[in-house]
């Protein structure tokens, strides 16, 4: 398939008519300049794009409008759904000077070193889902202590933008860790414990407490 462009500006998408439905445009079918920010799907080709307008496109498609339109492309669909950030709250947790991580047992983070926390819920602040997350691994209660750090990246395999908000927290209890969500959770001192985080972000923000 062709490349197939995502263009968005002020929460509204331009599409062109193709077989019968409003579909994402090919190169050609771009009346204006673009700036091409980053791939947006894994599993097509189709790339996030920025346009360089003169005014307010209000004739185009409002993102919001696309999942109850019945005239666009599954495609478009995918587009939009893809181009929503996911936020996550991460907790950094240090007892005795050393580092509390967990690895997964399922998910993104099967097999692999990450911090306590996860997906903030719909209509959650990001501290109150973390204090959750921390409850449904651990089995413990947390104290948010502060705000450490707000970090965003595109993900590598996903290419999903993720928004992470770091928090340094304390836990009250027993780790129960919950084998349906963590394989292992152990204490590393801190260098350690920073070369066996997967996730880039993860390992900058510690290095920058360090």
């Amino acid at each position: 398939m062709a490349t197939r462009y995502y263009i968005e500006s002020d929460g509204r998408i331009y599409l062109v008519p193709r077989d019968g439905v409003l579909d994402l445009p090919v190169r050609d079918e771009i009346p204006f300049d673009i700036e091409e920010i980053a791939p947006l799907t894994s599993n097509q080709d189709i790339v996030f794009c920025v346009p360089d307008l003169q005014k307010h496109p209000s004739e185009w498609m409002g993102k919001d409008a696309v999942p109850t339109a019945g005239d666009v492309a599954p495609i478009v669909r995918e587009a939009v759904h893809a181009s929503m950030p996911r936020v996550v709250s991460e907790g950094v947790h240090v007892q005795d000077g050393r580092l509390l991580l967990l690895k997964g047992a399922r998910g993104l983070t099967k097999d692999r070193w990450t911090l306590p926390g996860g997906f903030v819920r719909f209509g959650e602040d990001p501290a109150t889902g973390l204090e959750r997350e921390i409850r449904e691994e651990l089995g413990v209660a947390s104290t948010i202590l502060g705000l450490l750090s707000v970090r965003s990246k595109l993900g590598v395999h996903t290419r999903l933008h993720w928004t992470m908000f770091f928090y340094h927290v304390s836990l009250d209890g027993i780790l129960k860790p919950n084998p349906d969500e963590i394989a292992e959770a152990r204490y590393f001192e801190p260098n350690d414990g920073l070369g066996r985080l997967d996730d880039p972000v993860m390992r900058n923000v510690i290095r920058t407490l360090l």
